[in-house]
């Protein structure tokens, strides 16, 4: 195997880069109103040098205001739910464990079936209740993790798993308060939906996947020895207790992130690094980025056929991912037994 260098690592991130490019390509040209390639090139150009008038109306409204928002918003969320997803397999040691684990997606959806029934017209209520949701989760599970002092990963699992089940007890309880049309919207928002944009600044968004994603990266290293065995990680002066709680937080931060503004999408998190580790192995210096990157290309490609596939109707972006994960995880998992 050739060894892991910088030069190496900006390849593969490039090589990934350019098929997310043609994939956001493929998604702003595809749609109820097909638009030329030339079209959106020009359209693109004209916004970013700030000469508005001289895009069509149509134009302007179809490419800025509602497809590049939407891929910029599947770009986020499929860089923070794979990402995390990484970190979490690190961290439990588990090549089962996924975003959704521990728990956080039932505390965000909790947060947001309760923001519809107290001030169900505030806005940007929803996505601020499912982060406030997702982080209580994040406390109460890391406190019942905790043995001895310490983060436990069997413990924490055990942890999330009971606190996961709490939740979606008290979520089908208050779902049966809700009216007809809030119901209809709150089950279409737990399978996945990209199409209603954050309040939010988009900007504090990616600024806050930066700061989970860069923490996980700076212990991608001592992930590398921690996965040998966390008493030999130990005994190469790696602290063990300190890297469980930065990748704890931090990907328990992206999961509650990309909850609270897209609703709970499958298979992501759990599938992209198993991809990634075929194709560039196991070293967390490139899996992190390039699970990033390969969670954003997922999550565009799926949401460009959830709005396509049945059009004008648009299927959950939740289910197409796990319409192909599920067949996708069953085979790489005989394989693996093979």
């Amino acid at each position: 195997m050739r060894p892991l260098t910088p030069r190496r690592i900006a390849w593969v991130c490039a090589g990934l880069f350019g098929v997310l490019f043609v994939a956001c390509v493929i998604s702003l040209r595809l749609g109820a109103y097909p638009i030329s390639v030339r079209d959106i090139v020009t359209t693109l150009f004209q916004g970013a040098i700030g000469r508005w008038d001289d895009i069509p109306g149509g134009l302007k409204s179809i490419v800025w205001e509602i497809r590049l928002p939407r891929i910029m918003l599947g770009i986020l969320v499929g860089a923070s739910l794979s990402t995390a997803g990484a970190g979490f397999q690190a961290l439990l040691r588990n090549p089962l464990a996924d975003p959704y684990v521990l728990g956080v997606s039932s505390g965000a959806a909790l947060g947001a079936i309760v923001s519809l029934i107290v001030a169900p017209h505030a806005a940007g209520a929803i996505q601020v209740a499912a982060f406030i949701g997702a982080a209580g989760t994040i406390a109460a599970v890391y406190f019942l993790g905790r043995r001895g002092g310490q983060l436990d990963s069997a413990t924490l699992l055990l942890a999330g798993i009971v606190a996961a089940s709490f939740l979606s007890a008290i979520i089908m309880f208050l779902m049966t308060t809700l009216s007809g049309r809030d119901l209809r919207g709150m089950a279409f928002w737990l399978m996945g939906d990209l199409a209603s944009q954050p309040s939010v600044n988009s900007a504090w968004l990616y600024l806050l996947l930066l700061i989970g994603a860069g923490s996980i990266y700076t212990t991608s290293s001592d992930l590398n020895l921690i996965l040998t065995g966390e008493q030999e990680a130990r005994h190469l002066g790696v602290n063990v207790n300190r890297v469980k709680l930065v990748v704890y937080v931090a990907a328990s931060m992206l999961t509650g992130l990309a909850v609270s503004v897209s609703g709970a999408i499958g298979y992501v998190g759990l599938l992209v690094p198993h991809l990634m580790r075929m194709m560039f192995g196991t070293d967390y210096r490139l899996l992190i980025p390039t699970s990033a990157l390969g969670g954003a290309i997922l999550i565009v490609v799926a949401d460009t056929v959830a709005r396509t596939a049945v059009a004008p109707t648009e299927l959950p972006v939740g289910a197409m991912t796990a319409l192909v994960g599920a067949p996708v995880f069953i085979y790489l998992m005989r394989r693996r037994v093979r």
